[in-house]
């Protein structure tokens, strides 16, 4: 069950950017052990934290001491870089100068949204949502079920497939065992070993025909087979239920994130609202509304 509400997907752009590195600014209260120095200017921890956040996860999968050992070097390149700049004079160009306004603002921007965003983090707000969404929440069934699946790439692999499952299902009516079937002859790696078991699924996670029919079915019943684009299935329904609510803990964090999107959202909007802004040039595409033109409450889905 998923809290996080659809429309924080379609925030404003100025919204989605404040998990900039730029905003890690603050965490450069962190153990100041110089790792490297470069002509007598230090490099510290603090320094490869921040660099980290910003190049880190260019580097992918790359083991985290490699990343820093990477991510030093670049320091390295940077600060020879920035003296060699230094010394023609770079930073007194109207490009160094507009790039350096660009940072600025974007700093104080990050750091702004971000403080909003965690003031509006407490246990009294995160046990409102909670309360409420629970509350407003109709809860979804669950069905769980097995199958016995023949696979099929094409028309011909289909008919083959078919008379499979036929036959699967006629040993299933004269009182075979399904798990036992499952185990024995299923096409499907990822669920034959546990006797064909799925576990518990809600209607859209599976594909249209496979979910009709598993949804129709009544506990213990078994299905005549059906076709679907993975091929030919036989399935057996074996509990039905309403999906359990998460606990507060289980969703905490994503209430968190919701709480903190919102009130950067607000705050945007707030501070558009009270400016002066205007236009110049042609006609600019309109940001895309949240879901119903304003924002809507956590709502539970897979």
């Amino acid at each position: 069950m998923r809290f996080i509400p659809r429309h924080l997907l379609a925030l404003p752009l100025t919204a989605c950017l404040i998990a900039s590195p730029l905003a890690a600014v603050t965490a450069l209260a962190q153990e100041n052990k110089v790792v490297a120095r470069v002509d007598g200017a230090e490099i510290t921890e603090a320094d490869v934290e921040l660099a980290m956040k910003d190049f880190g996860q260019a580097l992918g999968a790359m083991p985290e001491e490699q990343k820093r050992e990477a991510v030093t070097r670049l320091l390295i390149d940077t600060k020879l870089i920035a003296r060699a700049a230094e010394k023609d004079a770079v930073q007194e160009s109207e490009d160094f100068k507009r790039t350096m306004g660009y940072l600025r603002d974007k700093a104080l921007m990050d750091t702004y949204l971000t403080a909003k965003g965690d003031e509006a983090v407490t246990e009294d707000e995160i046990k409102k949502v909670y309360e409420e969404t629970v509350k407003s929440t109709k809860p979804e069934q669950e069905v769980r079920a097995r199958h016995i699946l023949f696979r099929a790439e094409d028309e011909a692999g289909m008919a083959e497939a078919e008379k499979k499952a036929k036959d699967v299902a006629q040993k299933l009516k004269e009182g075979g065992d399904f798990e036992a079937l499952a185990k024995e002859l299923s096409e499907d790696p990822g669920s034959k070993e546990n006797g064909g078991d799925l576990g518990y699924f809600t209607k859209e996670t599976m594909v249209p025909e496979f979910a009709e029919t598993a949804f129709k079915l009544d506990k213990g019943q078994v299905s005549d087979p059906i076709k679907t684009q993975f091929g030919w299935h036989v399935i057996k329904v074996e509990d039905k239920r309403d999906q359990p609510v998460p606990s507060i803990d289980q969703v905490r964090d994503q209430i968190v994130v919701y709480l903190q999107r919102k009130s950067q959202q607000d705050t945007i909007e707030g501070l558009r609202k009270d400016a002066k802004i205007e236009r110049i040039g042609g006609p600019v595409a309109p940001e895309a509304p949240a879901e119903g033109g304003k924002p809507a409450a956590p709502a539970p889905a897979n």
